[in-house]
């Protein structure tokens, strides 16, 4: 029995050594500057940007979003909530918010937790605050609208697509997912995509391995890092952590959300997408309702896709359907 000890002992010391070392040596190096991302940004026109506005979060927090009313539009019109990709703000969907706003539909862009003027960049303090946030955004700045749409690019989409699967579903009318990002496993996702994130895979382990300990006393740590421009830097986020990286994408089982939504439920890919795969989609969510589609736009990219006006038109086309 003593062996026995001394073994389980010498078994717990050197799980707990290799969980210090993931935890310790393993911080994701920052990739170089990625062109596919950053030129269409780069040449994107935001001399027009709104001001920003604030809601208050349940925790007191003030945070930041933009409106795009559209004049003249009805009191039961179409309203959209745009969701900013991965290190992005509300400032990269603004081309796509002021496109709706034009074709009569009102819009709003927001800097999610822990990205552009939405408080400190690249944390929060618990995974879910981002849904929490969401909610206090609805019921305050939407209340009383029922034609709503949650519109999420990317990551952004991923996260649009978790919280349609969520006990929160019909906060919204309908869900519009833009080359949503599923998860690293997805069929969608091209090896590209590597390009654009370093993931540090030992410390995601290490702190899923201590479970909500982890979370509350070193979720903090970064866990990815973005290949971001440094030209833009005063508007991205560089880094996650673990907590805004678990918060900010679809649960684990991307198949299980999708056939947990069930509000109206639609997919926008451009064909020239670099980092994910435009024909992967239609499978994932064929059948699962008559509602749903997923269009696939000639041409269009993984940025250009929010940054000009076909993929504004096709998303105002599908929001007056």
């Amino acid at each position: 029995m003593r062996r026995l000890a001394y073994a389980t002992l010498a078994l717990l010391a050197a799980c707990l050594l290799l969980i210090g070392a993931a935890l310790t040596l393993f911080d994701p190096p920052r990739p170089p500057r990625l062109e596919v991302i950053a030129t269409p940004f780069a040449s994107m026109d935001d001399s027009r940007l709104p001001a920003t506005s604030r809601y208050t979060a349940r925790d007191g927090a003030q945070l930041a979003y933009r409106a795009y009313p559209a004049p003249g539009a009805a009191a039961d019109g179409p309203v959209a909530v745009l969701v900013h990709g991965s290190s992005g703000s509300g400032r990269g969907m603004h081309a796509m918010a002021e496109h709706l706003q034009g074709a009569g539909i009102s819009a709003y862009t927001l800097d999610m937790r822990g990205h552009g003027e939405s408080g400190p960049r690249g944390d929060v303090a618990y995974i879910g605050q981002l849904e929490d946030d969401l909610e206090d955004f609805a019921r305050q700045v939407l209340a009383g609208r029922s034609n709503t749409a949650l519109v999420g690019h990317s990551s952004g989409g991923g996260f649009a697509l978790r919280v349609a699967a969520s006990a929160r579903q019909k906060l919204f009318g309908r869900y519009v997912l833009l080359a949503p990002y599923l998860g690293y496993d997805a069929p969608t996702v091209k090896p590209a995509n590597q390009a654009w994130v370093n993931v540090s895979v030992p410390r995601i382990v290490a702190l899923s391995v201590l479970g909500s300990v982890g979370e509350q006393r070193l979720g903090h740590l970064p866990v990815v890092r973005f290949a971001i421009d440094p030209a833009r830097e005063q508007y991205l986020t560089p880094w996650y952590s673990y907590r805004l990286w678990a918060s900010f994408q679809a649960h684990r089982d991307f198949r299980a959300d999708i056939r947990a939504a069930t509000q109206r439920l639609d997919v926008i890919v451009g064909a020239g997408d670099e980092l994910f795969e435009p024909a992967a989609f239609a499978p994932l969510f064929a059948g699962l309702r008559p509602a749903t589609t997923v269009t696939v736009l000639p041409a269009l990219t993984h940025i250009t896709l929010i940054t000009t006006p076909a993929g504004a038109q096709a998303l105002a086309e599908l929001l007056k359907r």
